[in-house]
């Protein structure tokens, strides 16, 4: 039986693509029928244990290697998605493994499958894909295994339709921070916004506009958004670095677009300080520190608390300047929480994560709930910090308290990126808010190339590269295709910001027009999940993702773009 079913699977993916038509999709194939090598086996059981719910003749063991391979035909340019049904069996529920899967020798990066106690549906993401032959394994090198594989489907991708809302989580924002909000929910999905981090704390021998110009040298454009950080205003060593006079030139002088995160500082021994003191820097630390206990800053009767309350101190001082200058800024505290893979706080990198996930969505509500009702803070934009393991959306503070997901992309943190759009990546963290919340790229080292980003979908709201090498030296940025990015009609740089971009009145966005999407040289109307156009006319229907609808009734059958399916 096992024989019939690989024969028929190797028949049917070996159609020329002339006689593939679209409608083919989706390939749903047993594990088993594919092609298994290095240690990877088919059974109905390991070591005597069953596990119960599977299709077909058995699934495939994976122990501690093993690939399986199957190939499948690309009918046409667009954006595809990979998905299994499969049961990681190894260690408590909510414990992960790590799968690798590469598509035509490419990696698409690394996969972490929880145990949740059965059998799963498991997205290994959307993929660009060109119109030919496509050759996916999953298991390759790098795979820690000890996973069951049931079934494998391959089909055209449905993409987020990227619509946000313009209304910010604070009901109280000030206008000109409602205003920046409508600019941004209304470039995103469209275009792209450049940003550069400035250097913190008087670096570059003091030159802080030496990344800006070194941006300029090679583009002849200047970034819309500039980074800053705000850890210079605390109650330990604090002093004045002018970072809130440059967010105001930058937005009043310049009409740039400003962010700030907040790498607060705690003393490394906790215990002896004295609330109050002053302390040498030397004396500091953002990272976990035994000594300082991050749930009891949620305490109101400990130090930590009363700590706490004099740095957010400090902070709102500032925030209250930018206020009173009617500067809006995109606020990342207590950002990169999640640190390594986990949800108690033992891979923290920073000490606001080092209480795990409940802890600090509560300290993130903590600050959100003391800037905006105890000082009256209403020009920010929210801004959190998210990864995209496979438990990572429980370090998400919620709804009510977020305006964007940020993710920070290095090259090793967690994969080797190059020029990619990262794109399951950037729909991982939209399928996080069920496509409510802008999600951007607020620190990198290697910005994508906008020709993926484009042609992926994975429209991040703004890049912001992290000062010194990580934009100037060519290892990480090369400066010709900086050059073909800053100049791209998909990004949006300080010259191209609406004047009006504080004062708005009306969903607008800025002064250039939209870019026609073309596909197998047509152009297309680009639709996703049901739609209120009027489609009677038309006679060519396209998702974002390429597929044709063949009748306009089935424009309601679009899915809504969840690709991870959290059991």
């Amino acid at each position: 039986m096992l024989t019939a079913i690989k024969l028929v699977c190797s028949v049917f993916l070996i159609i020329p693509v002339s006689n593939f038509a679209a409608g083919s999709l989706p390939v749903k194939v047993e594990a088993e029928s594919c092609a298994l090598s290095n240690g990877a086996t088919v059974t109905a059981r390991v070591y005597e244990t069953e596990y119960p719910g599977f299709s077909g003749d058995g699934f495939v063991w994976v122990s501690n290697a093993g690939t399986i391979t199957l190939e499948v035909t690309i009918p046409q340019n667009a954006m595809y998605e990979l998905s299994t049904k499969c049961w990681m069996y190894l260690g408590e529920k909510s414990e992960t493994r790590l799968q690798t899967v590469s598509i035509n020798g490419v990696s698409q990066g690394n996969f972490y499958i929880p145990n949740n106690g059965g059998w799963i549906d498991f997205s290994f993401g959307f993929t660009y894909l060109e119109a030919g032959k496509a050759k996916i394994e999953i298991g390759t090198s790098g795979s820690w295994g000890f996973i069951l594989y049931d079934a494998i489907t391959f089909d055209y991708a449905d993409m987020p339709e990227l619509k946000i809302s313009a209304v910010p989580c604070d009901a109280h924002a000030t206008s000109e921070t409602k205003s920046l909000k409508q600019y941004l929910t209304g470039v995103y999905g469209k275009h792209v916004i450049s940003g550069q981090q400035e250097v913190y704390g008087g670096g570059n021998n003091g030159n802080m506009e030496l990344e800006f110009e070194y941006i300029f040298e090679k583009t002849g454009k200047y970034p819309a958004i500039r980074g800053f950080d705000l850890m210079n205003y605390n109650p330990l060593y604090g002093w004045e670095d002018s970072s809130t006079h440059r967010m105001i030139n930058w937005v009043q002088q310049r009409n740039g677009i400003v962010t700030a995160s907040w790498h607060i500082n705690v003393p490394s021994d906790f215990e002896s300080y004295k609330i109050g003191d002053k302390l040498d820097w030397k004396l500091c630390t953002y990272k976990p520190t035994a000594s300082f206990k991050t749930a009891n800053c949620l305490v109101t009767t400990t130090k930590e608390h009363a700590y706490l309350m004099l740095a957010i101190d400090s902070l709102a001082k500032q925030l209250l300047i930018l206020q009173d200058a009617k500067v809006p800024v995109l606020f990342r505290p207590f950002h990169e929480a999640e640190g390594n893979n986990n949800t108690d706080g033992s891979g923290a990198w920073f000490w606001w994560g080092s209480g795990g996930a409940e802890v600090y969505k509560k300290l993130w509500k903590l600050l959100y709930t003391t800037l905006t009702e105890k000082y009256g803070i209403h020009n920010a934009i929210w801004e959190v910090n998210l990864y995209t393991y496979a438990n990572s959306y429980r370090w998400y503070p919620g709804d009510d308290c977020v305006d964007m997901v940020a993710y920070d992309k290095y090259e090793g943190s967690p994969y080797t990126w190059k020029t990619s759009a990262a794109t399951t990546v950037f729909l991982t963290l939209v399928n996080y808010t069920n496509d409510t919340k802008m999600v951007a790229l607020t620190e990198n080292d290697v910005i994508p190339d906008i020709k993926n980003i484009t042609n992926e979908g994975a429209w991040w709201l703004y890049f912001c590269p992290w000062y010194g090498d990580f934009i100037t030296s060519p290892t990480h940025n090369d400066p010709s295709l900086l050059k073909t990015i800053y100049n791209s009609e998909s990004v949006i740089t300080l010259d191209e910001l609406p004047e009006n971009i504080y004062t708005m009145t009306q969903t607008s966005v800025n002064n250039r027009s939209a870019i026609a999407i073309q596909q197998n040289s047509r152009t297309h109307l680009i639709i996703n999940t049901t739609s209120s156009k009027q489609l009677s006319s038309l006679n060519d229907i396209y998702s974002l993702s390429g597929r044709k609808i063949d009748e306009i009734n089935k424009a309601k059958n679009f899915r809504s773009g969840i690709f991870i399916n959290r059991k």
